[in-house]
């Protein structure tokens, strides 16, 4: 069976523009993975792709790849409507970006994968949630954090959108 996985923005940059210790760890979690992730995950990760070039932390060819790659990774995106009432409960806890992944996770019954050690200790998740620990050795050491009892997901799916517009 096919591992679930949640990636967040931090996860997916690190996978397609770090080659140090973040990418790898990034790469070998997420390899052979079934993701889900909330729809701001594109518009994240291309804004960080932007802000990374600004900074001249990666050139513009890699940028462009790193966009490029992002458009192909085979990502099922949820819509916010599906998670909305989810998002809304952890308000308290984690930011709407955050709670939006988090409330993916919850409902795919997925392991949440993020760089974002804030995510992963903040109360109220429902989830699994990996990130890497920076070690001495900079080893990909992973620390887990098991969910609390779960409550039943929300639908596996998410349901077909409608144009608002017609």
């Amino acid at each position: 069976m096919t591992r679930r996985l949640v990636a967040d923005a931090s996860a997916i940059v690190a996978l397609l523009t770090d080659h140090g210790p973040d990418g790898q760890w990034a790469a070998e979690i997420i390899w052979d993975a079934d993701l889900y992730a909330p729809t701001i995950l594109p518009f994240e990760c291309a804004n960080i792709f932007r802000r990374h070039e600004l900074a001249e932390i990666v050139s513009a060819d890699q940028a462009a790849q790193a966009h490029a790659d992002l458009v192909e990774l085979p990502i099922d995106l949820w819509p916010y409507e599906t998670v909305a009432d989810r998002v809304w409960e952890l308000r308290a806890n984690l930011t709407s970006y955050d709670a939006a992944y988090v409330a993916v996770a919850e409902a795919t019954s997925a392991t949440l994968v993020t760089l974002d050690r804030r995510i992963a200790r903040a109360a109220g998740a429902r989830c699994a949630i990996e990130t890497r620990l920076a070690t001495a050795s900079e080893s990909s050491a992973s620390r887990r954090r098991s969910p609390p009892p779960a409550a039943p997901p929300l639908s596996p799916s998410p349901p077909p959108r409608s144009n608002p517009l017609g």
